[in-house]
């Protein structure tokens, strides 16, 4: 199981990984604990900070960091957040072929 800490290196790792190099990232303080991870938000930092929403990032959606497995569980932007973490829950939930990352391995899965 992986600690708040743990999980915290692997989702700026994974905003790190999907960001342009050209742009810095930057998670949102607001953090939604659940016991199997946490789910985070980012957008540029330029965004977050001056509240200009001229420098924020197309398709930041949430995300979540599995604590047993270290996965990163990616959703979409469009549709209600808390629909989206009940299919999760209930294993119902639409994928495609980047909404998992697996860290160790820098990859991307449909499963």
């Amino acid at each position: 199981m992986l600690t708040d800490q743990e999980m915290l290196i692997i989702a700026k790792k994974f905003i790190r990984r999907i960001v342009d190099e050209s742009i810095e990232p930057m998670l949102y303080d607001d953090i939604i604990k659940k016991p199997y991870g946490n789910i985070y938000f980012f957008n540029s930092k330029e965004a977050i900070l001056t509240g200009n929403d001229n420098k924020s990032l197309v398709g930041a959606g949430p995300f979540l960091v599995e604590k047993k497995t270290r996965r990163v569980v990616v959703f979409g932007t469009t549709g209600i957040l808390d629909r989206q973490l009940k299919a999760y829950e209930n294993g119902t939930m639409s994928t495609a072929l980047d909404t998992y990352w697996y860290p160790d391995e820098d990859r991307f899965d449909y499963k």
